[in-house]
């Protein structure tokens, strides 16, 4: 057997941030440590990831994460009893690390992801699992649409097209009327990289399509109002002693080249 077989397509990458996160919380705890993501760290899925990834790589996964974290963690403190909608949401694991049991969760992806997801995390007691194409806007019909609502997207727009992505961002506003949006983008040149670093994991079949050079402009695009475009790394580089040399010095041209980012929209101005 092909020891890549099991890591082709967009849906495996849900393996590579889950590895991700297993490996800072090993050895950068102070700064991110995910006791949920650690329970998996057998699992026979991750070790080809293991074997042909790198340091920088696992950490930009980790330090979106930790930053749209943080954003999740605001908006719920300015939005008691609100939703929080995470698309495409594979095996993320905020929801326990963020353990907030006053608003209602939501983790959308296919049927047969939703499957896998609830085998190997389980769900809590506000968490409601919803397994559909996102696309379909079927998911939209399980929220409290007159509460605040946090979509969050981490590591799921870059693998479909711009007018896919306007398109949708537009049925959502005419779905949900209070509504905000988290998710990650890159630059084209970043773009790039991070599918060259996807073929290294061994998945060939995981192209990437979708990239953003201009935030103020992709607001503009979609009639969204930019709340914020925040870099992944400022604080890891501050708190992650140990890092390699070669790491560090991506991590912070990668920020101040602006190649990574978390982006803020609120849908309806």
């Amino acid at each position: 057997m092909n020891p890549t077989s099991s890591l082709q397509g967009v849906e495996d990458t849900l393996y590579i941030p889950l590895y991700a996160r297993i490996y800072a919380s090993k050895r950068f705890p102070d700064y991110f440590y995910d006791e949920k993501a650690l329970l998996l760290e057998d699992s026979n899925s991750l070790k080809t990831i293991a074997e042909n990834t790198f340091e920088y790589f696992n950490m930009a996964s980790v330090c979106r994460q930790q930053t749209i974290d943080k954003k999740i963690i605001s908006f719920l403190e300015n939005n008691h009893a609100c939703n929080v909608v995470f698309l495409g949401a594979g095996l993320e694991t905020a929801y326990f690390r963020i353990r907030n049991d006053v608003s209602n969760f939501y983790e959308v992806d296919l049927e047969h992801v939703i499957v896998m997801r609830e085998k190997l995390l389980g769900h809590g007691k506000n968490e409601k699992l919803i397994g559909c194409d996102m696309f379909s806007m079927e998911w939209v019909k399980y929220l409290d649409t007159s509460k605040h609502t946090l979509i969050v997207l981490a590591g799921v727009f870059q693998y479909f097209t711009k007018d896919r992505i306007i398109h949708f961002i537009r049925q959502i506003q005419s779905g949900i009327p209070k509504c905000e949006m988290i998710f990650d983008a890159t630059d084209s040149i970043g773009l790039k990289r991070a599918n060259k670093l996807v073929r290294r994991t061994g998945n060939l079949n995981a192209e990437m399509y979708f990239a953003i050079d201009n935030p103020y402009e992709f607001a503009k695009d979609t009639n969204t109002k930019l709340v914020s475009v925040s870099g992944f790394f400022t604080d890891a580089l501050k708190q992650c002693r140990g890092l390699k040399l070669i790491t560090k010095i991506i991590m912070f041209f990668s920020d101040r080249l602006k190649r990574t980012m978390v982006i803020h929209l609120r849908l309806n101005q």
